[in-house]
């Protein structure tokens, strides 16, 4: 049995050694939300709901309360004297109540009715929670944003690094057959020296560009939790267009749920001005008892109890009933005003970006073609420079020209599938199809 676990972990460990070695885009956003330390809060929040809703249903638990007191009153109840003198005569002596009173009681009571505070109570916590949640999953949002810029940042780079290094094999190409022909006294030392010029200066360029891949790659690694190797190639995201342009951002969800939220309160405070309706019990032992009479005859503790139904009125809260029903009103325009507002930035930016994605489309469609030319025209140039009919110069200057072409195009090509994902994100088009 160990023998077989053993063989399974072996065959498993590169497949996940693979996975998270060549992160696509899609695992390296999954692994910075997982990584992102806000991500702990879902956890939080569950269970702050949790407590909230098992608060509002104790409301229906019988209620305890045991209290003490020792007061002293300058009045108590008594006869008059006429009568103590008459009780007197007959033999009956009535000292009367004593100003120093005690008691220790426990009072318990159960709710009836509470006018709904308990249910609303509850709707309340559930809507806070779920505006809580709303709210981090925009902050966990635009932490894929990041991811993306950082992610295609990589990509961009590898393309020009790419095209730096066959452009410096290219001039070391050239660069040893022109010292060749140095050799052979047929070219001037001053074309070596030009081409090997450029190709320092290229390199140059190389470890620039190999510099700022480095910092992309460091930040990406912290954003995902991983180390990423630094000879480490992304893989290539596909090229994918919104199928619809429907908005659902978090963003909407989160003012949802702040509306829902108020309109919760709002039927929390309609509950706060109705009567409450409970049962209720209380038992003492104390001086005077409920029996004044016996109290006045002598005074030793007793106990005692009674129980009833109680009815409690906050009339009070009427009196800011229609204030706080309008400011909940208000604060309920406000979100949706701003939920408005943030629709129409979306509509502008997303028609924005569409317009750089044809742009992009337009570009590309031109940039195969000045490739094709570019690099006729230097396959041609080094021709005629290899039979002496063009100098150094002018070739250096073809074989530039190429790479800026093959520069541009690749850039395009990153850019528009850059600008098609920043789509996606716009419109969140991938919840377009859920239900």
């Amino acid at each position: 049995m160990n023998t077989k676990r053993c063989i399974l972990l072996f065959l498993f460990l590169p497949a996940v050694w693979f996975a998270v070695a060549q992160p696509s885009l899609d695992e390296c956003r999954e692994l910075a939300r997982n990584n992102y330390p806000a991500i702990r809060r879902y956890a939080l929040i569950e269970q702050t709901r949790s407590y909230s809703l098992a608060n509002a249903a104790l409301a229906w638990v019988p209620q305890i309360a045991l209290q003490g007191q020792a007061t002293w009153q300058n009045k108590v109840p008594s006869f008059p004297e006429q009568m103590t003198a008459m009780l007197a005569t007959a033999g009956t002596e009535m000292p009367g109540m004593e100003k120093n009173q005690y008691r220790v009681a426990v009072d318990i009571s159960q709710t009836l009715w509470d006018g709904g505070q308990s249910h609303a109570e509850r709707a309340v916590a559930k809507a806070e929670a779920e505006e809580q949640l709303r709210s981090l999953d925009v902050e966990l949002y635009e932490v894929e944003s990041r991811v993306d810029e950082l992610y295609f940042g990589i990509l961009l780079l590898d393309n020009r690094i790419d095209l730096t290094k066959e452009m410096i094999g290219l001039l070391d190409s050239n660069l040893e057959k022109v010292r060749s022909f140095v050799r052979n006294g047929v070219a001037m030392a001053s074309d070596a020296d030009m081409l090997e010029a450029e190709k320092l200066s290229a390199g140059q360029s190389l470890a620039q560009l190999q510099a700022s891949r480095d910092s992309y790659r460091i930040m990406l690694g912290h954003f995902i939790g991983q180390e990423i190797e630094p000879d480490l190639r992304l893989q290539r995201p596909p090229s994918e267009e919104p199928p619809l342009l429907t908005v659902k951002r978090p963003e909407l969800d989160w003012i949802d749920a702040q509306i829902d939220l108020l309109d919760a309160r709002s039927k929390w405070v309609n509950t706060s001005v109705l009567p409450r309706f409970s049962l209720f019990g209380q038992g003492f032992y104390g001086y005077p008892g409920l029996d004044y009479f016996a109290s006045m005859q002598n005074h030793d503790w007793s106990w005692n109890a009674l129980v009833g139904v109680r009815m409690v009125w906050n009339v009070s809260s009427l009196y800011t009933l229609r204030n706080n029903r309008q400011k909940i009103r208000a604060a309920q325009d406000i979100a949706r005003v701003q939920k408005d507002v943030f629709l129409f930035n979306n509509s502008l930016l997303t028609d924005r970006q569409g317009g750089e994605i044809v742009r992009l489309r337009k570009a590309l469609a031109d940039d195969n073609r000045i490739v094709e030319l570019r690099t006729a025209v230097r396959q041609a140039a080094e021709s005629r420079f290899h039979n002496g009919v063009m100098d150094t110069y002018e070739l250096l200057q073809k074989i530039t020209d190429e790479n800026a072409a093959l520069l541009s195009r690749s850039t395009h090509e990153t850019e528009l599938l850059k600008a098609l994902y920043e789509l996606n994100h716009t419109v969140n088009s991938k919840y377009t199809n859920e239900p």
